[in-house]
């Protein structure tokens, strides 16, 4: 089965290929003789009924630094096309949230992958308050009253931006802290949506575990550790990655979520497990399957074009 595939990315200039997981997607597409479109979610049109892109015919390569070929522009509708990866980065804001209501337009003729509705409706750091027995104790809220009687019962948390990514704002606040009034005040005034406050777990020094689901089935798994100056693990900040297996626990947790993602169309996931804790359910463009793979871990990017094949072919 040769399909014609559409990719809504960031710039594809500017993406760091040795850990890109979007990349990793179209190189097995490509391998598989899938043909490939470009666009960036900024070029998104809906006239009437109808949703459009001026698309890019793409070629990839492995090579640092001359990765990837794009044809001439050419106006399409984006319903012509058999799948669509949804990849581009948060933050989750309102332009994000607009372009899921125009890819929603395409089903079920196009598959999107992520479904889009589901993205929209399943935020990171709120889908996965549908599963408190899995999680910390964990705080939705910006009212200093119910942060401070939060804070007055776990002790150490950590607080960060609902809608934040990459590991960007993540902050310790310890109790009788003396930094936590400007932290408020800089929180007050940069993010308009509650934020999220969770117990801290001190085991993250030894590593928050990103684990891949495909389908709501256990893909593979690697183990961030974070620098020794840092509580963010992301690799992006600086993370290390490690190989890894699942406990009796992690697997407990994926088969808790397997169902509801896959009731919801999210096809590729990745959650974020510190301790045995949940604390994150990472559907816009979840990150991880390179480092897998570099370190001897499955090939996530074939399972996740398995998948929509098959998916794909249940629909023609």
């Amino acid at each position: 089965m040769k399909l014609n595939v559409a990719v809504q990315m960031d710039p594809i200039a500017r993406i760091n290929i040795a850990g890109d997981s979007t990349f990793a997607l179209l190189l097995e597409a490509q391998r598989r003789g899938h043909g490939l479109s470009y666009y960036t979610p900024d070029k998104l049109s809906q006239r009437g009924a109808d949703v459009v892109a001026p698309v890019q015919a793409l070629t990839v390569r492995d090579e640092a630094g001359d990765h990837f070929t794009l044809g001439e522009p050419r106006r399409e509708h984006l319903s012509a096309f058999d799948v669509i990866l949804l990849r581009q980065d948060p933050p989750f804001d309102l332009a994000y949230v607009t372009s899921t209501h125009l890819l929603e337009r395409l089903l079920p003729t196009t598959l999107v992958v992520n479904d889009p509705a589901s993205v929209r409706n399943a935020p990171e750091k709120l889908f996965v308050m549908d599963f408190p027995q899995l999680m910390p104790p964990t705080l939705i809220s910006r009212d200093l009253t119910e942060i401070n009687a939060f804070r007055d019962e776990h002790g150490a948390v950590v607080m960060k931006p609902l809608h934040g990514h990459g590991g960007a704002a993540v902050f310790r606040i310890m109790p009788q802290d003396m930094n936590f009034g400007s932290l408020f005040d800089m929180f007050s005034v940069t993010f308009k949506e509650p934020w999220v406050i969770q117990r801290f777990l001190p085991k993250v020094k030894h590593g928050d575990k990103r684990i891949i689901l495909v389908d709501g089935e256990f893909a593979g798994a690697v183990n961030r550790v974070p620098a020794a100056d840092d509580l963010r693990s992301n690799m992006v900040r600086g993370g290390a990655a490690k190989a890894t297996d699942l406990t009796d626990r992690e697997r407990e947790i994926c088969t808790t979520l397997g169902p509801a993602l896959r009731a919801r169309g999210l096809l590729f996931v990745g959650i974020d497990v510190i301790d045995g804790n949940l604390t994150e359910i990472n559907v816009t463009s979840p990150t991880g399957i390179r480092a897998i793979s570099r370190l001897g871990g499955p090939d996530i990017a074939a399972r996740i074009w398995d998948v929509i094949e098959t998916k794909r072919g249940q629909k023609a």
